[in-house]
């Protein structure tokens, strides 16, 4: 009998194959088009850091005073996963969540981060996402990504928000991407390093070892409720969807860029 786990493999894998094998990547030739693809990754980046503290608060006792909260096995695993993604070590062994790893990131290649700033800054002030996207005018693409990520968020649902984390979130980076990246470093060395680290790092740690656990932890949350698991298969779909249409609003920018340069 297949388990629920590989249900929800095969059942996404269409959805998988359509971002591994996305157009975008094709049109990401040089340091401008990353720039303009990062433009639009960092908020993958950082609601993906949103998602993981509402698991982390939902399945743990993160206020005062403490309880003992839910399945230790579960606090485990979500507990190991926050270390890694909130604390982990930049190219120089100094600790940085993977967020700010990727600001640097941006800093480094040239690209615009005063949009994620500006966002992060007003939805500080004010709570509100809408306002934040006017604030920082956020692209489309990026506004129903966030909007669906915390759509999940604000379901306090942790077995939906473990799905979407594990099979949205995670090794959705192919192997082509990789080779553009190591070409562009080849070219800017000054410029991709830190990039080029982040990649490797999510690859390595998000895409391995962290996977494992998320597998876990869902497999956990789940259990043998398969109206839960009905359940979490449509949230990471949409998920998935939410990701192919990020990727097309940076291959429509970037798209722009090209026929404005052929000109």
């Amino acid at each position: 009998m297949i388990s629920p786990i590989e249900q929800i493999k095969s059942a996404i894998a269409p959805l998988r194959d359509r971002i591994l094998n996305h157009k975008l990547y094709h049109e990401i030739n040089d340091i401008n088009d990353l720039r303009i693809f990062m433009k639009y990754h960092v908020y993958a980046v950082w609601d993906f850091m949103s998602l993981l503290k509402s698991l982390q608060n939902n399945l743990t006792c993160t206020t005062t005073p403490w309880f003992p909260m839910g399945n230790a096995d579960t606090r485990y695993l979500i507990n190991e996963i926050v270390v890694g993604e909130e604390s982990d070590i930049d190219l120089e062994g100094k600790r940085k969540s993977h967020f700010e790893l990727y600001l640097d990131a941006m800093h480094q290649s040239g690209a615009d981060t005063k949009e994620i700033h500006q966002f992060i800054q007003t939805l500080k002030v004010t709570g509100n996402l809408q306002e934040a996207y006017t604030s920082a005018q956020t692209p489309s693409a990026a506004q129903q990504f966030v909007n669906y990520t915390f759509e999940i968020v604000n379901s306090n649902c942790d077995y939906l928000q473990a799905a979407v984390f594990t099979f949205g979130r995670e090794d959705l980076i192919p192997g082509m991407f990789m080779s553009i990246i190591q070409e562009i470093n080849n070219d800017f060395p000054d410029n991709v390093s830190i990039y080029k680290y982040y990649i490797e790092r999510h690859i390595e740690v998000d895409g391995g070892h962290h996977s494992h656990l998320a597998l876990q932890m869902t497999n956990n949350l789940c259990g043998t409720d398969p109206f839960k698991w009905e359940q979490a298969l449509e949230a990471v779909k949409t998920s998935l969807e939410r990701r192919i249409l990020l990727w097309d609003g940076a291959y429509n920018e970037l798209m722009v860029k090209n026929k404005k340069a052929a000109y």
